[in-house]
């Protein structure tokens, strides 16, 4: 039997998307994402903040850097994945990273209205394949 490597999350992004594109044209986004939890500790209630480095490729990562800021609130899921590299001192180092598969914009109707003409959708989803983009009009939301 194969392991399973998934990990979903739901944070509010760091900084926005920084968005590079490599050889080939293939685009690649990255941000920290925060989780927060919080719990009683001898009757006071702590908070916890976890700090992830999300990645996303292609397609996503062109989507994200289009609909995507500074805190945001966003779910995510997708795999962790190590890699390795060297300093500029070449000494190697490893990162974890949480690399996405697909993502949805969350929050409330208010949270996507603009003050200029320019439309912001209230709710999207957005998966890594190339042929599934979903993004839903504000006025189509109960909301």
């Amino acid at each position: 039997m194969s392991g399973i490597n998934k990990v979903i999350l739901v944070g509010h992004l760091g900084k926005d998307p920084e968005v590079r594109h490599l050889d080939g044209g293939v685009s690649v986004a990255s941000f920290p994402l925060a989780t927060s939890e919080t719990f009683n500790k001898e009757g006071r209630k702590i908070e916890q903040t976890e700090w992830h480095n999300i990645v996303m490729w292609r397609g996503l990562a062109d989507v994200a850097a289009k609909y995507l800021q500074k805190g945001k609130l966003v779910y995510i899921e997708g795999k962790l994945r190590t890699r390795s590299f060297e300093d500029k001192g070449g000494v190697k180092k490893y990162t974890t990273e949480i690399v996405a598969e697909n993502f949805t914009i969350l929050g409330r109707k208010s949270d996507f209205d603009t003050n200029d003409a320019q439309r912001q959708p209230a709710k999207a989803e957005v998966a890594a394949d190339a042929g599934y983009n979903r993004l839903t009009d504000a006025d189509d939301l109960p909301f």
